[in-house]
């Protein structure tokens, strides 16, 4: 057994302290998480990021035109003056604006579209009948431009009851991952760390 399971079996045991109660060993595995994490994202982008992609570009090849990128991510810092403030809204507005031309796009064609591809399919199988009633059932649900009496009123009860399978089926599966997190930390803790199982 080496130091830094040693460490890494001391740590998770601070962070599952907190099913107890708030303690201080929680607060300092939880704020050395997030120094750690701050830190290793730091250096990660100044290595990957700004050294390769701005610093190398202009003072080693001469390559101005990084400059224009550059000093735009620079404006950005500028929010922590309270004077020169506004001037850090300018590259924000850029990266929301070039955010939005690029997402929206992207989002229509991987979400709206391919969902109503998913859709569209043949009645000649039992489940594809069930995806277009459960489809137009929780659509009918969230129509309430009419009162859900009658047929509409039927077809909004079932869209509510295959919304309930799907929060049911999405909370099992949240849990589960859950679970499968804690079996392995056990796996670290009693396997790697202390031996008893292998």
């Amino acid at each position: 057994m080496d130091i830094g399971t040693t460490v890494a079996a001391i740590l998770t045991l601070a962070i599952y302290s907190f099913l107890y109660r708030d303690n201080p060993f929680y607060k300092v595995a939880e704020h050395l998480l997030l120094g750690v994490s701050v830190g290793y994202f730091l250096v990660t982008t100044i290595v990957t990021t700004i050294m390769p992609k701005l610093f190398i570009p202009v003072f080693a090849n001469g390559e101005l035109s990084y400059l224009v990128p550059g000093i735009l991510g620079a404006l950005m810092f500028l929010r922590f003056s309270r004077k020169l403030s506004p001037y850090s809204r300018i590259p924000l507005a850029l990266i929301i604006g070039v955010g939005s031309g690029v997402a929206i796009p992207a989002y229509m064609q991987a979400q709206l579209i391919a969902q109503l591809k998913t859709t569209m399919l043949p009645l000649d199988d039992i489940s594809n009948i069930i995806i277009i009633a459960a489809v137009v059932s929780v659509l009918m649900y969230f129509y309430f431009s009419r009162e859900h009496k009658g047929l509409t009123g039927a077809g909004a009860k079932a869209g509510m009851y295959f919304l309930m399978v799907f929060f049911g089926s999405t909370f099992g599966y949240t849990v589960m991952a859950r679970v499968s997190l804690l079996i392995g930390r056990m796996q670290f803790l009693l396997g790697d760390w202390l031996g008893i199982i292998k």
